[in-house]
């Protein structure tokens, strides 16, 4: 029944919450941590037991990560990072025969998710608003750039003046010219969602973002608002959406239920850990999904509203390191 979290880096709260939920479940069982350099990835310290892996561009990937699963009895896996998403997602098949299950969504979806313009067109499928995207030679000012196949806030531009832009703007089709969404008009939530096996939600959780550090959350507050209604009605079921999903949505309050879908990552993000620690226990429905084959109770909502997380650096500590 043991457990394995890939590209772990700094996912400390993670582990240490699968762990928590492992042993309950089985004393026995361990929680392992994979990462391209486990020795300066502080997940890898805090786990039962760590590998190291190839990079995710290297072809040996895939046969190095079942080989260590195997002699490491890993009968599931957890990806934390987008960019290994749509590789586990392909060779899922791989993985089964071998005995382990990845938890990850289709492939097909994957790819909706990685695309910024393919999930703005899933979004308006469901009814959701999404910020109008302009062609390069007709838009206004305020405007937003972002790429489409970007991650972390990485490439993202407020553009406020002409002077502002550049030539690579233009040139570069992955650069999507959007609609400016004020935050003095609108919060930004980041919604934690489990689907179940059959695709079903289970359960919302939004959190505000009140603080963002190097794209990922620092500060936030969970909040039992129009939110959980909304994703209720407008994403009840997601074909080939399993485990946990992160969904961005900008909301502005004082014209409910004026809600703009942003993004999605179909994995556990950095903020999840507030959403677990209000209540919402998705690595408990992962171990009695994919590992006692249970089946998880439809609609959980019984968890804090307004728990206030502030987050601070942290040390782990290695004796006798040497490089």
């Amino acid at each position: 029944m043991n457990i394995l979290i890939t590209s772990a880096g700094r996912r400390v709260s993670l582990v240490r919450a699968f762990q928590k939920e492992l042993k309950y479940i089985n004393p026995e069982a361990e929680v392992y941590a994979a990462d391209s350099n486990p020795l300066l990835a502080a997940a890898c310290h805090v786990s039962d037991g760590n590998f190291q892996v190839p990079r995710l561009d290297d072809p040996q990937y895939i046969d190095r990560l079942i080989e260590l699963s195997r002699s490491k009895q890993i009968k599931l896996i957890i990806p934390t990072i987008d960019t290994e998403l749509l590789l586990l997602a392909k060779h899922k098949e791989r993985f089964t025969k071998n005995g382990i299950t990845p938890l990850i969504c289709s492939a097909d979806f994957v790819l909706q998710c990685r695309d910024k313009r393919l999930i703005h067109k899933f979004f308006e499928e469901k009814g959701i608003r999404v910020a109008k995207e302009y062609p390069k030679n007709n838009f206004p000012l305020p405007l937003f750039i972002k790429p489409s196949n970007g991650s972390r806030s990485i490439d993202t531009y407020l553009i406020k003046h002409k002077e502002e832009l550049k030539e690579f703007h233009f040139t570069d089709e992955k650069f999507m010219f959007l609609e400016y969404l004020d935050h003095q008009n609108f919060d930004e939530y980041t919604c934690d969602l489990y689907y179940g096996k059959d695709h079903e939600l289970k359960c919302a959780v939004p959190r505000k973002r009140l603080e963002i550090r190097d794209g990922e959350v620092s500060k936030g507050l969970t909040m039992h608002n129009a939110l959980v209604p909304f994703i209720k009605e407008h994403l009840s079921s997601i074909e080939g959406a399993v485990g946990c999903l992160t969904v961005q949505f900008f909301m502005d309050d004082q014209q409910i239920p004026n809600i703009y879908g942003i993004e999605i990552n179909p994995r556990f993000g950095g903020g999840f850990p507030l959403s677990y620690l209000a209540g919402a226990n998705f690595p408990k429905w992962v171990i009695q999904e994919y590992l006692l084959g249970q089946t998880i109770d439809p609609q959980f909502n019984i968890w804090e509203d307004r728990l206030l997380m502030l987050r601070y650096d942290d040390e782990i500590l290695v004796h006798g390191y040497q490089s």
